[in-house]
């Protein structure tokens, strides 16, 4: 049970449903998160000009619904969690525009096609891609994400923002990246005033040397957002959507180690050695000379003759 609904049972009576709901089915590796752009009954132009711009950051992983839903998440997000598991889809913006909350955007993200949290803001200044003339990132390029601002990693909601935009921003999950693929980069600025994003393309020239010099160039959008009404997950649910399956866990290995820069360290368990025995590199220079040796003979039996005297 989940909100006072009970989950219907779906199987598939063909081939081609067999394999839809396979796709869809729990995975230990699940598949890249899909975006959803959906228009409110009342989104105005400059929202629906500011999802096409989003669109074209996050394409080919994301899809706009053109037709406008009179949907109030912050009241009712049921009918998101009923078009997730609809459309297979886990990340959603949502856009409406009021007199109380102009141009506002409402950023939800869902974990097993329920609501894991939402984050309002609105748009107080856009800059629009179509107004930069200059060449563009290539289509389902992965970006580089930059987020600046202490406010990141003081203020809580700044801290879940910084994980939602590096969630619905992030592209294609990969192992390996390939330096000439990685064109553009999207800026995150936090202030007091709100966050900033800023879009540039990354050029990769020639320096003289082994590394290539790389400049920017501001591509677009621009938009500058302020936070709004906001709903973080429970600290329960949320360890629940960090836990990774045990088959990708790594196994632990006897005595093997990793520092925080990723270094491995091992321990060697020796028996214990008597250095006295130790057999060591014999060097013609530290040999002692044959008058070395007979004074080191005098000195021991004079050492004894004394000796011999003091006991008489």
């Amino acid at each position: 049970l989940h909100s006072g609904h009970m989950q219907r049972v779906v199987k598939a009576s063909t081939r081609r449903g067999k394999k839809a709901l396979e796709e869809r089915s729990a995975k230990v590796v699940e598949n890249d998160k899909k975006i959803l752009y959906v228009h409110g009954s009342t989104c105005n132009q400059l929202v629906q000009n500011a999802f096409k711009d989003l669109h074209a950051m996050t394409k080919p992983q994301s899809v706009i619904f053109s037709r406008k839903h009179d949907y109030r998440p912050f009241e009712d997000f049921l009918p998101l969690e009923n078009m997730s598991a609809q459309q297979d889809v886990a990340l959603f913006a949502f856009g409406s525009h009021s007199k109380k909350r102009p141009n506002n955007i409402v950023f939800a993200r869902m974990f097993d096609h329920h609501l894991l949290d939402m984050m309002e803001v609105g748009i107080t200044r856009i800059t629009p891609m179509g107004e930069f003339k200059n060449e563009k990132n290539m289509l389902g390029s992965k970006p580089c994400l930059v987020f600046l601002g202490s406010l990141f990693t003081t203020n809580a909601d700044y801290l879940h923002a910084k994980n939602f935009f590096a969630d619905f921003f992030r592209g294609v999950v990969v192992d390996n990246i390939n330096l000439a693929g990685l064109d553009h980069t999207i800026v995150f600025t936090a202030t007091e005033e709100g966050i900033f994003l800023r879009h540039y393309r990354i050029a990769l020239k020639k320096s003289g040397s082994r590394l290539p010099l790389a400049e920017i160039e501001e591509i677009g959008p621009s938009i500058d957002f302020t936070v709004r009404r906001t709903k973080w997950a429970a600290e329960e649910l949320w360890k629940e959507s960090l836990r990774v399956p045990k088959e990708l866990k790594p196994k632990k290995v006897k005595n093997i180690e990793h520092n925080d820069m990723g270094e491995k360290l091992g321990r060697v368990h020796m028996v214990p050695q008597d250095l006295g025995k130790l057999q060591t590199r014999k060097v013609k220079a530290l040999k002692r000379r044959p008058e070395e040796k007979e004074g080191k003979a005098k000195k021991a039996r004079a050492d004894d003759e004394e000796a011999a005297e003091m006991e008489e």
